[in-house]
């Protein structure tokens, strides 16, 4: 089908385009910028005059929950989430029934994905298999099957060199190894970041040290391995830190950070909400500035919704029983729209670290508006708000912001040229 869209302030950070201008799309693609080809009709216009036209959004991690919790969301309900958030290409971690440590499993996800048609799915293979940390996984076997990166999400290895020979195994092959840095053992039993609020609550907490030590042992394995590496879910002023200076040393780390994390703080916790129950930690102010300062800086250089649906029941227990996560994917623009109203990025730069930032991190064919490329393309309007929860996608109802009114609103969401989310 040939689309045109007409009259959008277009904003492409990977190439620094920023005019209004229009858009035509034709069998997928992006034919032209600007004035329309020789010869093309546009069967179908959107008039996106006060829009804003942008590389759709990139989401390195979202939970799909499918195969084997489909109580708490299945791969239709969460892609259809993630389109009305402007996502168009999204990652999901490995942690499912069974795990994804086979190419069956990836096979699977990737077909369901497909029939939903809402986004474009690429797997996070199992860096371990059934992620227990002892025995690697079948890599170049779930690279084939279409695993785009790998990685043992929180469940680590507690040999460190059983850890480097994987490391190493995957830098033969040039894969990409995702790390969420958190030490079992400082971690173990917690709850909240340990600080004034948790012992205010009574709650156990992980200390700082849980994430800064991994990552330092697991940076200094990066280095030696030469593995392509990226650092997911920081959470520590002193965690980016270590990032910034491995990047001054000349290691090619990219790294992100949950977008709930630039916004909360381990204080929305004095209610004991279990909404606010994730893993990592929320921490304090101080980590958070220096996480915005890792941010605007490019230090890191991606924003990720972490999105973790869950049936109501997971969330009605005591705050120590409950289940950590934040469904949140379908807020990710309206959530990272906040940054731009506070004042801590323009909106290039927002959307760099949601595109991309992203898709350049984990080699993603995403993340930008180029003649010849695909026609993945998220239109907004700046000046309207989303009231969140009004109307709701995902299984997992499990978001602190319902309620809340949130600036921007997702008009159009197009994969492949096709709409797949209007509001």
């Amino acid at each position: 089908m040939k689309l045109s869209i007409l009259g959008a302030r277009v904003i492409d950070p990977a190439s620094g385009l920023d005019q209004v201008t229009d858009i035509h799309v034709e069998a997928c693609k992006i034919v032209a910028l600007g004035a329309a080809p020789a010869g093309f009709t546009a069967v179908e216009t959107i008039d996106a005059k006060g829009l804003v036209a942008a590389p759709g959004l990139v989401d390195l991690n979202v939970a799909l929950r499918e195969p084997g919790y489909s109580r708490k969301g299945s791969i239709a309900s969460e892609t259809r989430a993630a389109a009305a958030g402007g996502v168009t290409s999204l990652c999901c971690p490995p942690k499912t029934k069974p795990v994804l440590d086979t190419s069956a499993v990836a096979e699977l996800i990737l077909d369901r994905a497909r029939e939903a048609g809402n986004t474009k799915v690429f797997p996070i293979g199992a860096l371990s298999k059934g992620l227990d940390g002892e025995q690697l996984a079948e890599l170049v076997a779930l690279r084939d099957a279409g695993c785009v990166a790998f990685g043992n999400g929180l469940e680590s290895f507690r040999n460190t060199r059983t850890l480097c020979r994987a490391l190493e195994y995957a830098a033969t092959f040039d894969l990409t190894v995702i790390f969420n840095s958190q030490d079992h053992d400082l971690a173990e039993g917690g709850l909240a970041h340990e600080g004034p609020t948790a012992s205010f609550l009574g709650l156990p907490g992980i200390p700082e040290t849980a994430e800064t030590v991994a990552l330092a042992r697991d940076l200094l394995l990066v280095e030696q391995s030469g593995v392509r590496a990226h650092f997911s879910q920081l959470t520590s002023a002193r965690g980016v830190a270590l990032i910034a200076q491995a990047q001054a040393r000349g290691l090619k780390v990219t790294a992100d950070v949950a977008l709930y994390q630039l916004i909360l703080t381990d204080e929305a916790l004095i209610d004991f909400s279990s909404l606010y129950h994730v893993q990592p930690p929320l921490r304090t102010r101080a980590d958070r500035d220096g996480l915005r300062a890792a941010l605007k800086s490019g230090v890191v250089s991606a924003i990720s919704s972490h999105h973790q649906p869950h049936e109501r029941d997971a969330k009605l227990a005591p705050f120590g029983a409950t289940e950590p996560g934040i469904s949140s994917v379908e807020l990710l623009l309206p959530l990272a729209m906040t940054l731009v109203e506070d004042g801590l990025l323009d909106l290039p730069t927002l959307l760099a670290r949601l595109s991309a930032g992203p898709a350049e991190a984990l080699r993603l064919p995403a993340g930008k508006l180029a003649v010849g490329g695909p026609a993945d393309i998220v239109l907004f309007d700046p000046a309207a708000s989303t009231v969140a929860g009004e109307t709701w996608l995902s299984k997992g109802e499990n978001c602190p912001f319902i309620g809340h009114s949130l600036p921007g609103v997702v008009r159009y969401t197009l994969v492949d040229g096709r709409i797949s989310h209007q509001a």
